[in-house]
């Protein structure tokens, strides 16, 4: 009788092995996925920085070009916000999403070269913690 039962143990360990595999095969999808949103957002994001650095260096040829820039950015950082639960990546967005509305009040305030260094700092953190 000992015998028999040194092996049903093994059967369930061999059958919720696979399972448990599978299991969080699937969950590392799920955040390989998320990461890889994250970056391509982030490359986005990168890329609405120099347009928002090439709008402020042309403010006067073109006001509402930053502006355009500004969103861009925002309306990425909601997407990064929307799909991850990564307090790393949720700070991340956070301090862009600042710097952001930062340059955005100097720049209705009449300030026509606003400090970006804020908004390349917390881009550049992004694409940090959002690299896969």
């Amino acid at each position: 009788m000992a015998a028999n039962r040194r092996r049903h143990p093994r059967r369930t360990t061999a059958i919720a092995a696979p399972a448990l595999l599978a299991a969080l095969a699937l969950t590392g999808c799920g955040a390989v996925d998320t990461a890889l949103d994250c970056a391509r957002t982030a490359d986005s994001i990168a890329d609405s920085v120099t347009d928002l650095q090439q709008a402020v260096r042309n403010a006067a040829n073109d006001p509402t070009r930053a502006d355009e820039a500004l969103n861009s950015i925002e309306k990425n950082l909601r997407g990064i916000g929307d799909r991850t639960d990564n307090a790393d990546i949720d700070r991340a967005v956070d301090d862009l999403g600042t710097a952001v509305a930062d340059v955005r009040t100097a720049l209705k305030n009449g300030d026509h070269t606003p400090d970006l260094t804020p908004v390349t700092d917390a881009a550049g953190e992004l694409t940090k913690v959002c690299t896969p």
